[in-house]
């Protein structure tokens, strides 16, 4: 990277001395970037501000051909983030896959090709959100980590780092927490539509009950008492109050027939309503109340009716009918809670991969870190040999009949004072 190219990193980069080096190595038989400080050449650290240092100290180092290119170390003391899209590009003709290129588009931002031209590297300012970070070939970075820099400037998008909170948000939803791409999958395959549920439609069933006689079926169901302690605010048995949310919503789901403006205004009497239901947490501008509802309609594949479940049955009992209805209402509810437990399951063991993925990548950093001092205290040991020789002339002469002479000299001492 010349002097003229680097100009074209945006000022947000080149103003901070957050700058390594890198070399390419090989470990376990795959290529790595090895992070390396400038000017010395030892191995770097993105969590030791000690072994970075400014662009132009860095592109120095790497244009003297002791590094293989530059890096950008991401910290909590920064706003950026930074965005790697790998194996989405085609060195030879440039052409992009339409994921990646959506991402580019959406998150408009300086964006450059990576080193191997397979990729790109796109960093925006703002923070990134909870949950997991990577899927595929789509991983985010915002701390302790470093990017490799090439200033080979994708030409369509700006030269300067731009803030994308919203747009940040719904990218990492869509393509890397993989929650609407779920919903709608579980949507489509019982005939409701997206448009259906984020317009608060109902699923074709209407469940002509005043709000207290649909509560009170709920409660007198065979899982009445789990509908209980969630209508009254208890989560005990999940593992957030998000998953308790989910689990209400998804009860209500049923018991609404689907009616998503209903299953709002009867959540919002319950005692698990927060603030938090109103936020907007979407790029689209939806709020985690009106998502929470779309999921839990779009996990429900059986809903309560009361034609089919009550009409037939008027002959019945009121305890023979209720007994039935609610057995059979269970299982659909159950798998709707179940459906959605499993994804929030499968995010948290993506987290923990990644986590894994990190902490490995750490011990080995911290192993050619020790292995760097060893071989310092090493040569410091051997400095410190050669420097105790050549200040004691004498070690060398005594040779193997040193006590010899000492014995010698004693004698004759004693000799001398008898």
């Amino acid at each position: 990277m010349s002097e003229s190219t680097v100009s074209v990193l945006p000022e947000q980069l080149r103003k901070r001395d957050q700058w390594v080096c890198w070399r390419g190595e090989s470990r376990d038989g795959k290529p790595t970037k090895i992070p390396v400080t400038p000017g010395s050449g030892e191995f770097a650290s993105s969590t030791d501000p000690t072994t970075w240092t400014s662009v132009k100290t860095a592109l120095e180092y790497a244009d003297s051909r002791e590094a293989d290119g530059v890096g950008f170390v991401f910290t909590d003391d920064d706003p950026i983030v930074g965005v790697d899209l790998d194996d989405c590009r085609d060195p030879e003709t440039g052409d992009v896959d339409d994921v990646a290129q959506d991402i580019i588009e959406r998150l408009d931002s300086y964006t450059e090709i990576s080193p191997s031209g397979t990729g790109f590297h796109v960093l925006i300012e703002g923070e990134l959100p909870s949950g997991r970070n990577r899927r595929g070939s789509i991983e985010l970075y915002d701390t302790a980590r470093f990017f490799t820099v090439t200033g080979d400037h994708l030409e369509e998008t700006p030269n300067h780092v731009a803030h994308r909170q919203d747009a940040l948000e719904a990218i990492h939803g869509e393509y890397v927490q993989d929650t609407d791409t779920g919903a709608k999958s579980e949507s489509e395959n019982r005939g409701t539509t997206s448009e259906q549920i984020s317009t608060g439609k109902t699923v074709d069933i209407d469940v002509d009950l005043e709000d207290e006689e649909l509560l009170e079926k709920a409660r007198n169901a065979s899982n009445g008492s789990k509908f209980e302690r969630l209508w009254k605010g208890n989560t005990a048995g999940y593992e957030s109050q998000s998953e308790a949310d989910m689990a209400l919503c998804c009860l209500l789901a049923f018991w609404t027939g689907g009616d998503h403006a209903r299953v709002d205004r009867l959540f919002r009497q319950s005692g698990l309503l927060r603030e938090k239901w109103d936020d907007v947490h979407y790029g689209d501008g939806s709020t985690y109340g009106e998502k929470t509802i779309e999921r839990a309609i779009a996990n429900t594949s059986e809903f309560y009716d009361p034609d089919t479940r009550e009409g037939s049955s008027e002959a019945s009992s009121k305890e023979s009918e209720s007994s039935t209805t609610e057995n059979r209402d269970e299982p659909a509810q159950n798998h709707a809670y179940l459906v959605e437990k499993n994804r929030l399951l499968s995010d948290r063991v993506g987290d923990l991969e990644t986590t894994l993925e990190e902490k490995d990548e750490r011990i080995a950093d911290l192993e050619a870190t020790n292995e760097a001092l060893r071989e310092q205290l090493s040569d410091y040991q051997e400095e410190l040999e050669h420097r105790d020789q050549a200040s004691d002339p004498e070690v060398d002469e005594t040779g193997p009949d040193q006590d010899d002479s000492i014995w010698t000299r004693a004698r004759r001492f004693v000799g001398e004072d008898e």
